[in-house]
């Protein structure tokens, strides 16, 4: 007959579970450092409050030693301010769930995977009460960085990075910055699904006719490795998948809530295993649950690095504008595409326009929303984008800027040539391009690969002291965004609907028109502006306040 099992034994003899949920190292180290420390027990039924005593005694120890490694640690780095690598460096107190590793990588820093802008210059003691005031950056109000995703989130995380069985496949088009949005709802749709993500698919776009794949702009192995605890990107479907039936979602309404894209795809993603998306941009709501926004931050601001060979030559052609001084960055909108799109007049004469109507009317596909809009409407209601001409000798030159300012011109060759920007050249000289930046043959592989070119205009355009688009459009929300969450950088965001009025005001004087655009503007410089206080189609990624940055109790020092 077996013995009865004696449960007081088994609980004493059975090693203490409770140092399974202590810091290993900690723990470990003080064990090391007092040997006397380290007692056998031996089983005795006699005596279990005695075992009970030294078990808090070794608790109490271990706690002690924890506080004195964090108040060693804190009075080592009296610092009061965080390094710049700290202020990106998203606070993740769980480390197994907020960044795995895996066999062939290292666990994910924040801190070393966001693109690091150069810093802005100090205002020059020569400079003007008015130049300074222009070259000024705004105050971030102590800002920080925070992805600091909940429990819940991170400890779904386990089950979610590991999926092997359903899979989401999301074709992607547009330019450069259209497409980025794209991926960043790829994967938080994914993440909502739990779906295991194929590299996105960029599509060949009906007027750049660019064949870039993903790996050509985008850096694979690092977008895989810093959303390895969030989603689990693979290059290709497995070979168990390649003769299933997909399911295939091209018609989204604009929108769309975690719940419906869940009670839409998820029924046919668990019983076929792959879901097709395509026509996703700006379907998915930009009011999402937190730790899906800190999630879109995540994506849009650590895991979306260019390719080795991009971020490198734009880092040169950042360096060699920025060696000079302070420049600004203006983002032109005055492509071909641009006028087709938006359904706005060039303003270079009916010869031009006319070969913009053609093309809508032959591809009215490409034309936005609001067709029902004359091309003055469209203007008054500040829907069109500032000419070379409205932006340099009426806004930058309004706003304070030296006639003798760096210009660095991203953007492709605007529709109209020479003409187009006769405006600009004649109030600000000094204009450069990438073209003009690089050095012979530098620019050779990118030729006819638009996605790559509007790369290196992004990363010129980060390092910029001030940067300003001429109109509203992907790559001004995306620069903007990132220039708040890398220290609220000075970023002017043209009023079109008060400017267009101001514009065709000839009754006011040229010092009330400086003194209007200024008072219009002064709000609208890079600082801190809280994406809940908007309207409620503000992306996070252009807003990453309050729910990618929040105040560490440290307010930021002003720049100047």
């Amino acid at each position: 007959m077996a013995r009865p099992r004696n449960i007081k034994s088994s609980f004493i003899e059975t090693p203490f579970p409770f140092f399974t949920f202590l810091p290993v190292s900690p723990f470990t180290s003080l064990l090391n450092k007092f040997p006397s420390l380290r007692i056998h027990m031996p089983y005795s039924s006699s005596r279990p409050r005695s075992y009970l005593f030294v078990i808090f005694l070794l608790i109490l120890l271990s706690l002690l030693g924890l506080s004195l490694l964090r108040l060693v640690s804190v009075s080592q780095n009296p610092s009061p301010c965080p390094s710049f690598l700290t202020l990106l460096s998203p606070p993740t107190s769980h480390p197994p769930f907020a960044s795995l590793s895996s066999k062939n990588h290292e666990p994910v820093v924040l801190s070393r995977n966001a693109t690091v802008p150069l810093p802005a210059h100090p205002v020059s003691g020569n400079a003007t009460a008015e130049e300074a005031e222009f070259w000024a950056q705004p105050d971030g109000e102590g800002y920080r960085p925070c992805l600091d995703f909940t429990i819940q989130y991170r400890k779904a995380s386990a089950k979610i990075s590991k999926e092997k069985q359903k899979f989401l496949v999301v074709v992607v088009n547009g330019g450069l910055n259209q497409q980025r949005n794209q991926i960043v709802d790829a994967v938080v749709i994914a993440r909502i699904l739990e779906a295991a993500l194929i590299v996105p698919v960029l599509a060949v776009d009906e007027i750049w006719k660019d064949e870039s794949e993903f790996s050509d702009i985008f850096d694979v192995d690092h977008f895989k490795r810093t959303l390895q605890a969030d989603v689990r990107v693979v290059s290709s479907l497995p070979s168990t998948h390649l003769g299933s039936r997909p399911t295939i979602g091209t018609h989204m309404p604009y929108n769309v809530s975690p719940l419906w894209i869940r009670t839409k795809f998820l029924k046919e993603l668990n019983r076929g295993g792959v879901l097709i998306l395509g026509g996703t941009y700006s379907k998915l709501s930009k009011n999402l649950p937190l730790d899906l926004q800190k999630l879109r931050c995540k994506v849009a601001f650590h895991a979306l690095r260019f390719v080795s060979p991009i971020q490198e030559l734009g880092n040169k052609l950042a360096r060699r504008l920025w060696i000079k001084g302070p420049y600004i960055a203006l983002h032109l909108r005055l492509e071909k595409d641009v006028w087709v799109r938006s359904g706005c007049l060039t303003g270079l004469g009916p010869e031009h326009d006319d070969i913009i109507r053609k093309i809508r009317e032959t591809q009215p596909q490409l034309l936005n929303d609001r067709l029902n809009m004359t091309n003055t409407q469209r203007r008054l209601a500040g829907l069109c984008p500032l000419n070379a001409l409205q932006v340099a000798s009426r806004l930058i030159k309004a706003l304070g800027a030296p006639r003798t300012a760096q210009v660095y011109r991203a953007g492709g060759e605007p529709f109209g040539g020479a003409q187009a920007l006769q405006g600009l050249v004649e109030e600000f000289p000094n204009i450069v391009t990438k073209e003009m930046l690089a050095r012979e043959g530098e620019l050779s592989p990118y030729i006819n690969r638009s996605s790559a070119m509007a790369a290196l205009d992004y990363i010129v355009s980060l390092s910029s002291d001030v940067f300003l688009p001429s109109s509203g459009g992907n790559m001004g929300s995306a620069i903007q965004g990132y220039r708040a969450y890398v220290g609220h950088r000075k970023f002017v965001k043209p009023n079109h609907r008060a400017m267009v009025g101001l514009f065709e005001d000839t009754s006011i004087s040229e010092a009330e028109f400086r003194s209007i655009v200024k008072k219009m503007h002064r709000r609208y410089q890079g600082q801190p502006e809280k994406r809940t206080t908007k309207r409620s189609s503000s992306d996070v990624i252009a807003y990453p306040v309050p729910e990618c940055m929040c105040i560490h109790g440290i307010r930021s020092l002003q720049r100047s």
